[in-house]
């Protein structure tokens, strides 16, 4: 085994997700010579769009957003050079059945007041309601509570929490922001989500929604990448990892390939994780990871992709109050290049619910045209051109209370291996910020590990308002 402080100078990274993407991106722009190895003919992972055979649409597997306090993603997006292909956002709209419309927006009252005058006005709310709601904020004005076995279903029973303030603020933004029921969700991230998207500044919660598919976005992390002397194999598996005495090297086999490496990056889901774990030489702490990547768990998000023969809405997104399907968005208008092509494009996501997952298609399908045309009643007069309907059994990780405890660093316990992945230990939850900041923090291990310490990782917004005094 190599000693921890071998110099490194190739680096293969496995995967192309974000994690690997993020990883490959930062230490490609310092010099390294790096390999990025995927198994799909795209990049992205998760984060990705292909083909749809039943309409000839490009879709995405499900819509990504991402907010002014993902510092490293955005940080990753300019490294790549796709800040361009984002559409920001400071409004979020709320529609109840009828169509009644709150809209939640910032003004210039310092933080933590700057959203205080949107919530006071939205009619969605009752008074009780936004009492109530600004009750539970004002808990995570000085700061976020520690990872407990409480769950956030609890915790808000013990705050008190109306079941309208329930229903219309808390579940969807944690339903949207961390995909899991709030009797399963972990108190601190549940603070920490809203702590930054409603507390901490405007900018933090300002939301941004990509203009092209998620895989034309990240396909310029490719281009990026080649542009920096980078090898890149898609269509591309992993078949084993050995350490070779004779090479001082990491030797890599793929179905058709052998090489050597220096280092290794392991920029995977948790569950492919657990499918490599096995064929890596035996170490000590070995059997301790294993144990802890075999006690993550997955939630999932369910997406309706709709065609129209005319426009339904005219809004750019939307969170939907009281029904099963919760968040529109208006492809047509977030992605305008989509004009050209037949029908008006809306997408609405059903995230964490689990009882939908076992639906068939045509029930999801007359679902969501039943509860859209609540909503916009030009749904009830259009005529639906085309549908594609995708589920995401395994979208994001269960961000259940105590999760931290087993979650790993960069560090494993092989010399000049490293692991990425948002299920890593980030301090973020499930999301493509989590994910860039994991292959940040898996490239600076690596430079550390190489006596060449380097930071990757982005700082977090800072405060303002009156927010400074509570950092």
């Amino acid at each position: 085994m190599p000693e921890a402080a071998h110099p490194i100078q190739s680096v293969t990274v496995v995967g192309g997700g974000v994690a690997g993407l993020a990883a490959a991106q930062a230490l490609a722009d310092s010099g390294y010579k790096v390999r990025l190895i995927e198994r799909r003919p795209y990049v992205g992972g998760r984060a990705s769009s292909y083909e749809h055979p039943g309409t000839g649409e490009v879709i995405d597997n499900c819509q990504h957003l991402l907010f002014g306090c993902c510092t490293n993603l955005i940080d990753l997006y300019r490294r790549i050079g796709v800040l361009d292909k984002l559409h920001w956002f400071d409004d979020i709209t709320m529609i109840e059945p009828g169509g009644r419309r709150s809209v939640l927006s910032p003004t210039s009252l310092p933080a933590p007041l700057h959203n205080s005058l949107g919530f006071l006005k939205a009619r969605a709310f009752s008074l009780a309601d936004k009492i109530a709601i600004a009750r539970g904020l004002n808990t995570f004005i000085a700061g976020i509570p520690k990872d407990t076995e409480e769950n956030f279903a609890h915790w808000l029973a013990r705050h008190k929490q109306t079941s309208g303030a329930i229903k219309r603020f808390w579940e969807p933004v944690l339903f949207a922001a961390l995909n899991e029921e709030l009797d399963k969700t972990s108190v601190h991230y549940a603070a920490k989500v809203c702590r930054e998207l409603f507390l901490r500044s405007p900018e933090a919660g300002r939301m941004a929604i990509p203009s092209v598919p998620l895989s034309d976005l990240y396909g310029h992390a490719l281009e990026s990448l080649k542009a920096r002397g980078a090898e890149i194999n898609l269509r591309t598996s992993i078949t084993n990892v050995a350490w070779d005495e004779h090479l001082q090297q990491w030797a890599i086999e793929t179905e058709t390939d052998r090489f050597s490496s220096d280092a290794v990056i392991f920029g995977v889901p948790f569950e492919a994780m657990a499918k490599i774990l096995p064929t890596l030489p035996d170490a000590p702490g070995k059997e301790a990871l294993t144990a802890q990547v075999s006690q993550f768990s997955h939630a999932p998000i369910a997406a309706i992709h709709l065609w129209f023969d005319r426009e339904i809405t005219d809004l750019y997104h939307a969170s939907m109050l009281d029904t099963t399907i919760q968040w529109l968005f208006n492809k047509s208008k977030l992605q305008p290049q989509r004009h050209a092509q037949q029908g008006h494009y809306i997408e609405v996501v059903i995230s964490v619910l689990r009882s939908v997952i076992p639906m068939q298609r045509q029930e999801l399908i007359d679902l969501a045209i039943r509860e859209l045309a609540l909503f916009f009643p030009a749904a009830r007069e259009a005529k639906l051109f085309k549908v594609a309907v995708t589920k995401e059994v395994r979208a994001t990780f269960s961000i259940r209370p105590q999760l931290d405890k087993i979650r790993p660093t960069a560090q494993s316990p092989w010399p000049n291996i490293f692991l990425a992945g948002d299920w890593t230990a980030t301090g973020w939850p499930a999301t493509m910020e989590g994910a860039a900041r994991s292959g940040y923090l898996a490239a600076e291990a690596l430079a550390q590990s190489s006596n060449n310490p380097q930071k990757f990782l982005q700082p977090d917004l800072p405060p303002t308002g009156l927010m400074r005094l509570f950092r």
